[in-house]
Order: structure tokens, then sequence, then C-alpha cells
């Protein structure tokens, strides 16, 4: 495990600076987090391992066409990111948790790229829906870039959260239902086994 690595996983361990002396209101909950980082299909697939996430759906945020298709997104035409929305336990993992994985399984520093995918859709991106998520996301940036984890800096957007678009139904559970597909072998793939590897501990049983 190189540095990088190391350091990204002790995070998950770690308080955030703006919690201290902050006490935190349990609740039984379920809440909603919006994140892009490139190709839907790899992060779908990555974040639904997580003990504590609920569900994971495909989609699209972030643009200005009302209603926006995958076609429409892959040519950039629609200003929409490929995300995931998860619903995810509270008490089970939290939002800064969920950001370790998030910044784990993506290259954060290329503007409008991940690999070989090019294009604003493909851009890093964190939609909060409320001023907490706001705080652990720039608190976290602003970490990470001290940190020195990358050799350039963090170039992920943090905006408001404004209307989700569920993908179109064959996108979902892609990776599931495709293993042996080209693009889920070389890049889905590799991205999932990462997150197991790096959060062992905190995967679903079975």
């Amino acid at each position: 495990m190189d540095g990088a690595e190391r350091s990204l996983r002790h995070t998950v361990f770690r308080v955030s600076e703006w919690k201290a002396g902050m006490k935190m209101a349990e609740t039984t909950m379920s809440q909603k987090a919006t994140l892009g980082g490139g190709c839907f299909w790899c992060t779908e697939a990555a974040f639904e391992q997580l003990d504590g996430v609920i569900s994971v759906l495909p989609g699209y945020m972030g643009g200005h066409d009302p209603h926006p298709s995958y076609e429409a997104v892959c040519r950039g035409d629609s200003g929409h990111a490929e995300v995931v929305q998860i619903e995810f336990d509270p008490a089970k993992i939290d939002f800064e948790t969920l950001l370790t994985a998030f910044f784990t399984i993506h290259d954060p520093t290329t503007l409008n790229r991940q690999g070989h995918d090019a294009g604003t859709q493909y851009r890093s991106a964190i939609f909060f829906h409320d001023a907490g998520q706001q705080a652990v996301a720039e608190a976290m940036i602003s970490r990470l870039n001290s940190d020195g984890i990358w050799d350039s800096p963090i170039v992920t957007e943090v905006t408001p959260a404004s209307t989700f678009f569920v993908a179109e139904g064959y996108h979902h559970q892609y990776f599931r239902r495709n293993p042996y597909q080209g693009y889920c072998m070389a890049v889905v793939a590799p991205k999932a086994l990462k997150l197991r590897q790096v959060f062992a501990g905190q995967i679903k049983a079975g």
C-alpha cells in the first residue's frame, strides 16, 4: 500500500476538525449523498459494497437540460455529471467515511476526466444536501490538499444538490449484470476491488 492509500485509509478513523467540540445528534433516519466520480458504473459498484449503504442509484445532476438522456449527457450537451445517489444509514456509516471512499476510488485532480473517460460528464463533484455535508466536504478537501496526497490540487466541485435524474434502467447494477464486459473488467472491477481492500472492515457480509 503506498503513502497516498495509507493516508486515505487513516482518514476513515480520524475525526474531522470541524467536529471538534460538537455533539452530533444521532438519528435512525436514512440520509442521501450524491457524488460524481467518473463513470457511474464504477461508483455504483464500489459504494454498494459498504456496510450501512442502503441503496445506490446511478443518475445525472448539475446540468441545464430538464430531460437529460444518457446520450445527451455523454455528448456533453446537457451539462450534467454522471453521479450516484447513495441512501445510507448514518448509524452505520457517516458522510465523512463515504467521502473517504469517494476519494479512494477516483482521481480528483484531473479536470473533467477519469482515465480515458473525458468530458464534463465525468467531472469530480460533491453535491451536498445540507450545510453539514458542505462543511465535511470542504474540510476534507482542504486536509487532503494540505497532506499532499496527490501531486496536483483537487479540482472536485462542491455545489448544492439539484434535481437528480435517475439513469435509464439498463445502467442499474451494470457491473453485477455484466462482470465480463470489457470496460467492467478493465476499469470497474479494479475500483471495486480497491475499495474492498481499503475498507476491508466495512464491507457488507456475504
